[in-house]
């Protein structure tokens, strides 16, 4: 999904050009039961002129944060996320996104494709359908709170791929904000979708109730802009270079790059992934340092991003090699608190979040949160 740039000092009275195509279509929404937020209504008025605030404390004084998707209230009274496909340049999106949502792929336990709840067909003259989606929240909102949580997602996300495989789809764009977790439900309200440390009505800031040990979250795959659905007679499976918003794929980098293997660039993008938020932190990042504790991925990550393909594993690999090695992991490990590197827990919230996990453990609740 593509995220707007960095803005500096700007109106906020002013709508961005992507936010003025979102109010162009407001009523085009509204006559098919879908409600945007009241900044992007064609008679809507700053709320803070009337009133000594600043727009930044206002729930209509935030930009959107993508410029693809916006979120939307259907005639239920519940939050989903609108996004815009173009047919034109992501003609498979889509029919991908409805087969992973139906049939034996549906009832599939390891398919995590997000739910296609709705899909508008482009207004007249338009190349521009839209995609109705449940609405889903960064994968660490809220923040993990231990290592088998941590675990748990990486578990998830690796059957998903699976899954995807055992029915030779690609992804084909495996990257940080294309899995998100359906974690709302770990909040005292729904967090609004520009400012998710903000309630959705902006009455107050969001209070987290619950951990995904006790509440366990499903994780989801978004965007199937690049995905393709591969007919076992079209093997081996084959696709020309560059792709994907990973720009560090070793065999896209080479010069005049071939056809190569997409289901090997997926297992790529996944491990660079891992690699940057559990272990080495962001590339040319230093002000987020990686959580502590993961060394264990180590080698199983540094193998998903061999330079050479055909020395990646198979992500059938991948997910019977965690097995082994998550199997290894004491308790106390699992129960470990989640904290980033050079960060401890005080004597105090040490002692809470180990009054916690006696507790968990007491009444046999699992140390990595079971698959939903």
């Amino acid at each position: 999904m593509t995220s707007l740039p960095v803005l500096g000092k700007y109106n906020a009275a002013e709508l961005s050009d992507v936010e003025v195509f979102w109010r162009d279509h407001y009523n085009f929404f509204k006559e098919r039961g879908y409600t945007l937020r009241k900044r992007y209504d064609p008679a809507w008025v700053p709320s803070w002129l009337n009133a000594d605030k600043d727009p930044g404390e206002c729930e209509d004084g935030h930009h959107i944060p993508y410029s693809q998707a916006l979120d939307a209230t259907n005639a239920d009274g519940k939050v989903v996320v609108l996004k815009r496909v173009d047919l034109d340049k992501n003609a498979n999106e889509i029919s991908v996104a409805r087969h992973l949502s139906s049939g034996t792929c549906a009832s599939d336990p390891r398919n995590h494709c997000v739910p296609i709840l709705d899909v508008i067909d482009p207004p007249e003259g338009s190349r521009i359908a839209f995609i109705v989606m449940p609405l889903l929240l960064k994968v660490d909102s809220p923040p993990f709170e231990t290592i088998g949580e941590a675990v748990g997602f990486c578990k998830q996300i690796f059957e998903v791929l699976l899954g995807f495989y055992s029915v030779n789809i690609i992804h084909g764009d495996c990257k940080s904000d294309n899995i998100l977790a359906d974690s709302s439900n770990l909040y005292d309200s729904s967090p609004h979708p520009a400012n998710r440390i903000m309630k959705r009505d902006y009455s107050g800031m969001v209070t987290t109730l619950y951990s995904r040990t006790l509440k366990p979250v499903k994780y989801y795959f978004i965007d199937f802009g690049l995905s393709k659905i591969y007919r076992p007679q079209e093997a081996p499976f084959l696709r020309q270079p560059p792709w994907g918003g990973d720009k560090t794929v070793p065999e896209h980098l080479i010069p005049s790059p071939q056809p190569c293997d997409p289901f090997a660039v997926d297992v790529y993008c996944l491990g660079n992934f891992l690699r940057q938020y559990f272990l080495d932190g962001l590339d040319g990042v230093t002000t987020r340092p990686p959580p502590q504790g993961f060394e264990f991925l180590r080698e199983l990550v540094m193998d998903m991003v061999n330079t050479e393909p055909m020395k990646r594993p198979l992500i059938s690999e991948v997910v019977s090699r965690f097995d082994v090695i998550t199997s290894k992991l004491k308790n106390g490990k699992l129960r470990s608190p989640f904290t980033r590197a050079g960060n401890r827990l005080g004597i105090f919230d040490s002692a809470i979040h180990w009054s916690k996990q006696l507790f968990r453990m007491a009444r046999g609740i699992p140390a990595i949160p079971p698959t939903q």
